[in-house]
């Protein structure tokens, strides 16, 4: 079915299913920043050190899990249609969640939180991929920030579950939500530019990019969701690094302000402890308010590129403002958030951005993989950020000193990557890579 011949209808449910999954998807992603501490605590680990340390191993576990993941469900979604995908990723992570209630010991959390990950890598980039490759170009946009804000506010959602639910049972409520949520599959079609690439002999438009189109006459066999593609040659192994690179910074914020915002609140001895719900809730506003702002503009500028790189400045400043302003008291700490969490919110552009910038027998494969690669830099900037602070044994810099530098370091990666990013607003999808 071609894009001209979805239906009205069948690219609203698709655009709901897709955003509804990722409502679902954010909604389990944070649950672990918010109950890290209580569900520790609860199957008997209460030394604060303890629970940093196993707290980020346990990150890292689920983080890794998604980088694994990204890659195999990427790679199921060129093969086997962005459908399948989508609903599979739903199926893993929700059961895993579910289990995640019942744990009694660090290592079935180990386990599951792998588990969890893995499963939660295929729904975003499968979801994007399905819309950006169903609604007309100058639609994508919207129909990806539509995901994007709709998905966010399952963050939202988990703050508030949090603060008012049990850890075992915020974890149960949202494995249910995800297996309600397959229930929608009945009506959503495939896309169309995927069928094509399925059915297709050798092929539609090639690149190996810059932008330029390759000639329909040369028709060499086309293979759908290998990633070693995103390897070689070298130019599509750069662009595939700067995307990843231009997203960085969103986790950088996510994996150690949000994650570790109690110890930081501990650094600028607040009076009142900062609540890992609050934290999340506050955030997470932000980061919605901060994806609707950055579809807009982008819409309004026509440049996907240009969106980056505003947003990566606004971060920058944001971050500098949160250590001027939050150590005033709990509620500006919390504002602050807020602030830097808008500042992060070209989420929903980054990837549109990773779903544009490939062929069609790889799009899915690029856009699952690169979110998760972001994501899983969350372990080697966390676990930089715990070295640069030190412990109590080992001295190092000031908590807040050392998450300004990284925070400087990550911003700077960020913005040079995007710089030498390729222009995606008006970029026709129907091509291959070869």
């Amino acid at each position: 079915m071609s894009q001209a011949a979805q239906t009205p209808t069948r690219v609203r449910l698709a655009v709901l299913v897709a955003a509804l999954g990722y409502f679902v998807d954010l909604f389990d992603l944070v649950l672990f920043s918010i109950l890290r501490v209580p569900s520790l605590k609860a199957i008997g680990v209460t030394d604060p050190d303890q629970i940093t340390a196993i707290g980020k191993r346990l990150l890292d576990l689920q983080l890794l899990g998604m980088l694994l993941g990204g890659l195999a469900f990427g790679m199921l979604g060129d093969r086997f249609g962005r459908l399948k995908t989508l609903f599979g990723s739903i199926l893993l992570y929700s059961v895993a969640n579910i289990l995640n209630a019942f744990v009694t010991d660090v290592w079935q959390y180990e386990i599951l939180r792998f588990v969890a990950g893995f499963g939660l890598a295929g729904e975003l980039g499968a979801g994007i991929t399905l819309v950006a490759e169903i609604l007309p170009t100058a639609k994508r946009g919207i129909g990806t920030t539509i995901v994007a804000v709709v998905g966010l506010c399952g963050a939202v959602a988990a703050g508030v579950a949090g603060k008012y639910l049990a850890w075992n049972h915020c974890y149960l409520l949202g494995g249910v939500m995800g297996l309600a949520l397959l229930a929608l599959r009945v009506g959503v079609s495939e896309s169309g530019l995927y069928e094509k690439a399925r059915s297709d002999a050798g092929g539609a438009r090639s690149v190996e990019h810059g932008g330029e189109r390759g000639a329909r006459d040369a028709k060499p066999p086309i293979r759908r969701g290998n990633p070693l593609q995103l390897l070689w040659p070298p130019r599509r192994a750069w662009r595939f690094t700067l995307v990843i690179l231009s997203g960085m910074p969103i986790w950088f914020v996510g994996g150690v302000m949000f994650v570790f915002a109690p110890e930081l609140g501990r650094a600028m001895k607040l009076e009142e402890p900062i609540e890992p719900a609050r934290v999340i809730f506050w955030a997470y506003v932000g980061v919605v308010l901060g994806d609707i702002a950055s579809g807009v503009i982008s819409q309004t500028i026509r440049s996907r590129k240009k969106t980056i790189i505003a947003f990566l400045v606004a971060l920058s400043a944001s971050i500098v403002l949160f250590f001027e302003v939050a150590p005033k008291g709990a509620w500006y700490f919390y504002a602050m958030m807020c602030l830097v969490g808008a500042a992060t919110g070209y989420w929903a552009i980054f990837i549109t951005t990773a779903s544009e910038q490939f062929g069609t027998n790889l799009r899915a494969t690029a856009a699952t993989s690169a979110p998760n690669f972001v994501r899983a830099m969350a372990v080697p900037i966390t676990s930089i950020w715990l070295w640069m602070k030190g412990t109590a044994d080992v001295p190092g810099l000031d908590p807040l000193k050392a998450t300004v530098w990284l925070g400087t370091i990550c911003v700077v990666i960020g913005v040079l990557a995007a710089f030498q990013l390729d222009e995606t607003f008006d970029r026709d999808l129907d091509f291959y890579e070869h």
